[in-house]
């Protein structure tokens, strides 16, 4: 079932209005009619809706009383980005929201190549917020998550003092072979927490960055014996976190 985000929430008689690109991706792409039944995303609960009928510029739609399965990881996490090169935030964004992340905080790390142009800055972020939007609704996401604007490391470090688990992700601790796993950690956490994971851009943590994290409580953690690449460690610590959760 085709799933939307409203913009606003219903009305005391459960009836509801859509517009902008879901007014239009509901008419011209999906060619929906009256009658249809469509799931409407409001402050967290997926109502099951139906069609009642179409208006110049939007839809409006009423709820059936019915809801959709939860479907949100039990715990709460937010992933912290070492600025990557090119479009992989877009990727990260993406793959992420399909595996449940709640927030993704990109932050300048010493190694990180690329520099965020504040010129350019608000129109990366709407974009990141798009591809989160939809990648929410196609993977049935009952919350879209959060993209936030680029923090200082220093901020970041901050940011973490409201978390309930910090981690991050060592390529030290792999090489070294060391009992860090990332197993062990979450076998930790409880539902309901939050935890934030922190990863470094492609060249990695440098060992200062390292060492100020353990000093603010980070826990280092290991991803197995390879070194993966910084678009991909975000989706694998996702990844073990649903086998280890659901």
């Amino acid at each position: 079932m085709q799933r939307y985000f409203l913009e606003f929430p219903f009305d005391s008689s459960g009836v509801a209005s859509i517009t902008g690109e879901d007014e239009k991706h509901i008419r011209r792409v999906m060619r929906m009619r009256e009658g249809d039944e469509i799931c409407c995303v409001s402050e967290g609960v997926g109502h099951i809706c139906g069609i009642q009928q179409f208006d110049e510029e939007q839809v409006v739609v009423k709820d059936t009383g019915r809801t959709a399965r939860a479907s949100e990881l039990p715990v709460n996490v937010t992933l912290a980005c070492g600025l990557p090169k090119g479009d992989k935030l877009e990727l990260i964004s993406q793959k992420a929201t399909e595996l449940g992340m709640a927030e993704l905080i990109p932050y300048q790390a010493e190694r990180s190549i690329v520099k965020w142009d504040e010129k350019k800055g608000d129109k990366k972020t709407a974009r990141l917020r798009k591809i989160a939007k939809e990648a929410a609704e196609q993977s049935h996401r009952t919350v879209i998550p959060v993209i936030s604007e680029p923090l200082t490391f220093k901020n970041l470090l901050i940011r973490a003092e409201s978390f309930d688990v910090c981690l991050f992700a060592d390529e030290e601790e792999a090489k070294d072979g060391t009992s860090n796993k990332i197993a062990v950690h979450l076998q930790k956490v409880y539902h309901g927490q939050s935890i934030l994971v922190l990863f470094g851009p492609e060249g990695g943590l440098s060992r200062s960055e390292a060492d100020d994290l353990k000093g603010a409580g980070f826990l280092p953690v290991s991803l197995g014996p390879r070194i993966l690449r910084t678009e991909t460690a975000p989706l694998y610590v996702l990844s073990a976190m649903s086998y280890e959760f659901e």
